[in-house]
């Protein structure tokens, strides 16, 4: 196999785990926000 079809199966192979890892990120990020609003709500009770 040469150079630049390694290098081309490691980019597309890139390409495609680097969403999945942003899927987590994305999760985490709207749990905090759900839990400031379930705060302020809490708070204006």
């Amino acid at each position: 196999m040469n150079t630049a079809r390694k290098l081309l199966i490691a980019a597309l192979l890139g390409g495609l785990l680097a969403p999945l890892g942003a899927c987590n990120t994305v999760k985490g990020v709207g749990r905090d926000i759900e839990s400031v609003g379930e705060a302020g709500a809490r708070a204006l009770k």
